[in-house]
């Protein structure tokens, strides 16, 4: 028996290099989490996103500053007199006339509607930015609920191999057994009917364990090598519920992304009124006309340049659109009093994620303490009726089902020290700190506002400030 012990050791030990977490050189989860910051796709599309958004501001500015634009014109003609069937000269003309000019168009009032505009696509950007920082903490949790994942199935790819070890050895032994009479048909039946239920056990595990590295794959962006067992982050987390859900409802980013939005919605509605006040705007221009005849020409028209310059003004009032221009009122009124209940959905959203994450946390760490002594217990139990089994005070069944209660609850074990680390991020997410300055990642931090910042103000320029 001590031989065959030491062999299903050295047989777990070759698994659990294969499959599960090493110290040495092995990958942190704060270190996979650095990766999804850099890699993840989807957070550098979000990131793209807002600099899309913040190029809008520019947009808005546009309407306080002038438009300057150039034209001109050149005509050639010419034409021929028939003295045959004209009683004039036979001589034709020869006629070349052009036209140049720039002018320059300056809004002076404009109902307030470009002071609005500016101030509804700066509350976007800020928006956007708190928007970022919602996918950024969302990457990130999923980035540790995946690495926890593949430990977790790693875990239980190699106690299900340990089992089947186990099965095997017992469907042997039942075999010998019966051999020598010491056994019956069905012991020998009931063992290799649970080494082939391994089996298949076995093989899901696997396969589940690969399905779990192709989701680390796509959220960090990187092959989870050898990966380190994982820490609840309980040092990070508010002290009971009720503070947990106090911090969510004035840090979360979701709800603030909400409220900006409600300032860009009423300054939008402001601007909309503005198209109903008078409009005012300023014009100036200078341009060049010439007029050009063929030497011998029969047109006695004046030659010469004639440079002309012109100021003005335009007073616009609006008297009836047709009903448009209250219809967009109206319009973006509804939006706002719809942005404002976007934020009491985001707090009842958010404030039940507090709390969801909050319940499976305690409840993981009460599993945690519970699932170790079942481990405990039942592993005394399995010995326990093995010893039992060989003096025949136990038959086959009674070690199996001792075996299956040993492997079930070291599973559950597995899954509930994952829960425990999941719940613990979710909580930090939930409350919206879960965020790379929190977690002390060591990766250049994203800075939105350094883009906003590079082109909020441009006058010209076609290229982006990474040079694009």
């Amino acid at each position: 028996m001590p031989s065959l012990r030491k062999s299903l050791f050295a047989a777990v030990l070759v698994s659990a290099t294969a499959l599960s977490p090493l110290a040495a050189s092995a990958e942190t989860i704060l270190g996979a989490l650095s990766k999804a910051y850099q890699n993840n796709s989807q957070l550098n599309s979000a990131r793209a996103g807002v600099r899309v958004t913040d190029e809008g501001v520019a947009i808005a500015k546009s309407g306080w500053r002038p438009t300057i634009t150039g034209s001109a014109d050149i005509d050639f003609s010419r034409s021929h007199f028939d003295a045959r069937t004209n009683l004039g000269s036979n001589r034709g003309i020869s006629l070349t006339t052009g036209n140049f000019g720039v002018q320059i168009d300056q809004t002076l009032f404009d109902g307030f509607q470009t002071r609005n505009n500016v101030a509804a696509a700066e509350s976007r950007v800020r928006a956007s930015f708190e928007s970022l920082r919602n996918t950024e903490e969302n990457i990130l949790f999923n980035a540790a609920s995946a690495y926890m994942d593949v430990i977790r199935d790693r875990q239980v790819a190699v106690l299900t191999e340990q089992n089947l070890q186990f099965l095997t050895e017992q469907a042997r032994a039942a075999r010998s057994r019966f051999d020598v009479g010491e056994g019956t048909r069905t012991d020998v039946a009931q063992a290799d009917a649970e080494r082939s239920s391994a089996v298949a056990e076995l093989a899901a595990a696997r396969a589940q364990a690969l399905a779990s590295a192709a989701t680390y794959r796509q959220i960090v962006g990187d092959e989870p090598g050898r990966l380190r067992g994982a820490s609840p982050l309980s040092k990070l987390l508010p002290s009971n519920l009720d503070a947990a859900i106090a911090i969510a409802s004035s840090e979360h980013p979701a709800i603030l992304s909400t409220q900006h939005l409600v300032d860009a919605a009423a300054f939008t509605v402001k601007s909309a009124e503005g198209a109903l006040l008078p409009q005012l705007s300023a014009s100036a221009g200078v341009s060049s006309a010439f007029r050009r005849t063929a030497p011998g020409s029969a047109d006695t028209g004046q030659d010469g340049t004639t440079n002309s310059a012109t100021i003005g003004a335009t007073l616009t009032i609006p008297i009836y659109s047709g009903g448009r221009t209250s219809a967009i009122v109206r319009q973006n009124k509804e939006s706002l009093s719809q942005a404002r209940i976007e934020v009491d959905v985001s707090r009842d959203t958010v404030r039940q994620a507090v709390t969801s994450a909050w319940t499976q946390y305690i409840a993981a760490q009460q599993t945690v303490v519970a699932n170790r002594q079942v481990i405990a217990a039942a592993q005394l139990a399995l010995s326990g009726v093995i010893e039992e089994r060989n003096v025949g005070q136990r038959t086959t069944l009674d070690v199996l089902n001792a075996q299956a209660t040993l492997i079930t609850a070291k599973i559950n074990q597995a899954s509930s020290e994952r829960d425990l680390v999941v719940a613990s991020y979710a909580i930090l997410s939930a409350i919206g700190r879960l965020s790379v300055d929190r977690l002390a990642l060591q990766v250049t931090k994203y800075r939105p506002e350094e883009h906003y910042n590079a082109v909020k103000d441009k006058w010209i320029g076609l290229r982006t400030p990474d040079g694009r």
